[in-house]
């Protein structure tokens, strides 16, 4: 069985797009808050600002396309799609793994988007587990060169690796090594989760050890230990996809735990986000960032224009809560007292 790292990707891409990989019996946890109503908002709703700043540049929304694709020929147009639309309404933008490229640089261009967004923070993006498996600082550097990237985040997938047929499992001691990392590349490094999220605990650990930022990636959208099902021909892994389909722990739940936290720094929130409404919920948690994965890739694949039409929709659901609650700016957003848990 071909088990390339292109054929793999190619094939996450078709079921993602078709099959029902949603995580079952559990939700993200947005549906638990309810913003408390203002009859009169004191604002004007053409003065709501979305403008925001992540890795020392200025973006026009709070918003981030999550990590999803590249390495194929199908993910080069969608990528281009993707970039082309995020520098258009300033939102940054995530790649799937860059690792295809690092060990076939003949896919190394279908990474390549800085050329159709040249002004918006953009992110590589390795698998953690892979510095147990022959990656170091130049592998990680490369990612960066490759992509012209202002950041690297680094993706945990631990129960997706266990359910993946040519998964690697050796999660041990990869704090130390991101904390590598970070002390020798020249650029940001931030740490994800693939839909089960990140703990408090763990996020206040990667912060104290030089992370930048973390993205909760939690549960209640994409489930990957289902995505892996539709891959894997052992019947018994197949039956254990369904025992922990609803595994995770919930985005909104990660968000406020990671926040807490004394030494939290930048957060992400994604996993699950589906629209303008539940991206103010995140950012009103105290999230710095939204991102948007699954939601959005359909879109992608069809035309820039419709995607277009996605991301200024998302846009405008946002500015009508913040307008519904009589807050201006994201900054203000962030810190509201107006949203409540039911």
């Amino acid at each position: 069985m071909d088990f390339s790292t292109s054929k793999r990707k190619e094939e996450h891409i078709d079921i993602v797009l078709n099959k029902e990989v949603t995580g079952r019996g559990i939700k993200t946890g947005f549906d638990d808050y309810r913003f408390e109503h203002q009859s009169l908002p004191e604002i004007r709703f053409d003065e709501i600002s979305l403008a925001s700043q992540f890795l020392s540049k200025k973006m026009q929304t709070p918003f981030l396309i999550s990590s999803m694709v590249g390495g194929t020929d199908r993910a080069k147009n969608i990528n281009k799609t993707l970039a082309s639309v995020a520098e258009r309404r300033g939102w940054a933008m995530a790649l799937g793994s860059v690792r295809s490229a690092i060990e076939r640089p003949d896919t190394s261009d279908t990474y390549e988007v800085r050329r159709y967004a040249p002004s918006i923070p953009i992110l590589a993006n390795i698998g953690a587990v892979q510095l147990n498996y022959g990656y170091g600082v130049e592998e990680c550097k490369r990612a960066v060169e490759l992509t012209q990237a202002d950041g690297l985040i680094l993706h945990m997938n631990s129960l997706q690796e266990v359910f993946q047929p040519e998964g690697n499992t050796d999660f041990k001691g990869l704090l130390s090594q991101i904390e590598t990392l970070c002390t020798e590349l020249s650029v940001p490094v931030g740490v994800k989760d693939v839909g089960f999220g990140v703990t408090g605990l763990l996020a206040e650990e990667l912060f104290q050890r030089g992370v930048s930022f973390v993205d909760v990636a939690g549960a209640g959208g994409t489930s990957w230990i289902q995505v892996e099902k539709y891959r894997n021909p052992d019947e018994v892994k197949k039956a254990a996809a369904e025992v922990f389909q609803g595994w995770g722990n919930p985005t909104a739940n990660c968000i406020v735990d990671v926040v807490s936290r004394p030494s939290a720094g930048t957060v992400i929130a994604s996993g699950g986000l589906s629209n303008g409404l539940d991206a103010a919920k995140a950012l009103a948690l105290g999230a710095n960032l939204a991102g948007f994965g699954r939601s959005i890739l359909a879109a992608a694949v069809e035309s820039e224009e419709r995607l277009n039409q996605l991301f200024e929709g998302i846009e405008l659901q946002c500015r009508i809560a913040m307008f519904g609650i009589g807050v201006p700016t994201i900054d203000a957003l962030r810190h509201t007292t107006r949203l409540h848990r039911m």
